[in-house]
This record gives C-alpha cells, structure tokens and sequence, in this order.
C-alpha cells in the first residue's frame, strides 16, 4: 500500500493543533497487523511531537485531531471527557428511512475479539440520527454520537435496521453497481468489486474548543471512494 504524505492530508493547523482528513485503510495508532503503518508514524514524521487525541476505526475517513504539546492534548482529552467535542459523521446505510433527530441510547460492551454488541451491561452510549438524502433502497444518514463508545455508530444503526453499506461485522451487506444499474454488463472473465472496499461511514465534521478559548469547527471532504458511492447513488 503507497502511504499518504501526511502535510497533503492537513486540513486545518494552528500552533496547538493539527486536523488532518484520515484516509480509509489506515489505522490511526499501532494495530496488531505485521509491517504496517499507522497514521501516528507517519504524522511523527512531519513532527516528532504529535500526539493522536482520539482514533478512528482502520476503515473510516475523515477527522482526525493531533496535539502538538501536552497542553493542547490535555485540553483536549478534557473536552471529549466532558463531552463537549462536537462530532458529526455521514454513513450510507441499507433502507430508506426518515430519521429527525432519532436518539438511540442503548449501552454498548466489547466483547475479547472487539466486536460491539448491544446490552444492559455495556456502557452507555447514545447517538442521534437525521436523514440527508434517500436514494432509492439506501440513505445518506448524519450521526451525531454524544459517547464514544467502540463501534458505536456502526451498531446502532444495525439497531436502526439500517446497517451501514460494506459493514458486514453488523449486518450491512456490500453494495454492487449492477444492483443499482439495470443494464449492467461486466466484461468477461473479470468479478465485479464493490462499490466501496469499506465500511461506508466518513468523520464528515469535528468541533472542539482552542487553548485560547475560540471555537473551531472543521469539515473533511469526502474522499474518493465515499464521494463516487453517493455519486452512483444519485444517479440511479
């Protein structure tokens, strides 16, 4: 895989605080995957001094906050803490559904593999949903999680019934353009690929509170493959 130069993924930098839009298939710290990389290594490179102030999962884009110095880590991690940070993410999910600000609150427990399920015994986590877009058997769904649990948008949407397309842990099955498409035709010899090799789920804003006391709030476009989905999405 050819890496991403961290400085082309800035989305936003001050003297405190670096936001760069993460690329899918990329692990924000150590994973347990052998000779790879993570999006900390390689911000280490611009500055030796980064420190990644949340995470998001491998195959989700979108952004992502670096500190500078502790200070500005610290006044972060307070920030997400207290709940404060705020965060909205857009998901493509199966079905189509009419969403206004519809509150899952329902608590969340990692099991030993990492798989989410939902259950009284969990932590609790709680998520709001409002419709974007409806496309003919999909959704264009903005997520607003107030908790930061693991997963947590990923299963409560499959609580929705409206499991996030390519998510296949929680019940979202991959989308193929011959499924939208009707006179379809793929050459010979050659296995159709998805329309997006992940999870469709993007970090589409975060906003959060500077060392000085100002308000930031930064959008991270989408990248290629979430941008082509909602493309093909619309046309068909």
């Amino acid at each position: 895989m050819k890496y991403p130069v961290f400085k082309d993924l800035i989305i936003f930098e001050n003297e405190d605080y670096i936001v760069v839009n993460k690329p899918p298939f990329l692990a924000t710290l150590e994973d347990r995957t052998p000779n790879s990389t993570n999006l900390l290594k390689i911000a280490r490179q611009y500055n030796p001094d980064l420190q990644a102030c949340h995470r998001l999962d491998k195959d989700t884009s979108g952004c992502l906050v670096f500190a500078k110095n502790p200070e500005a880590y610290r006044n972060l991690a307070m920030q997400f803490e207290h709940r404060e940070v705020y965060k909205v993410y857009h998901a493509v999910v199966w079905g189509t559904h009419k969403f206004e600000d519809e509150l899952v609150n329902r608590a969340i427990l990692p099991n030993a593999k990492g798989v989410a399920k939902l259950t009284p015994q969990g932590k609790p986590a709680e998520t709001y949903f409002t419709t974007l877009e409806n496309f003919s058997r999909h959704t264009l769904v903005e997520c607003m999680p107030v908790t930061g649990r693991l997963h947590q948008i990923r299963v409560h949407l499959a609580y929705l019934k409206a499991p996030i397309v390519g998510d296949e842990l929680y019940g979202g099955e991959q989308l193929y353009l011959s499924s939208l498409k009707r006179k379809f035709n793929l050459k010979q010899q050659t296995e159709e690929q998805p329309l997006i090799k992940r999870f469709a789920l993007h970090s589409y804003t975060i906003g959060f509170t500077l060392l000085n006391g100002e308000k930031v709030k930064i959008e991270a476009p989408y990248p290629k493959d979430f941008a082509v989905l909602v493309k093909q999405l619309r046309a068909y």
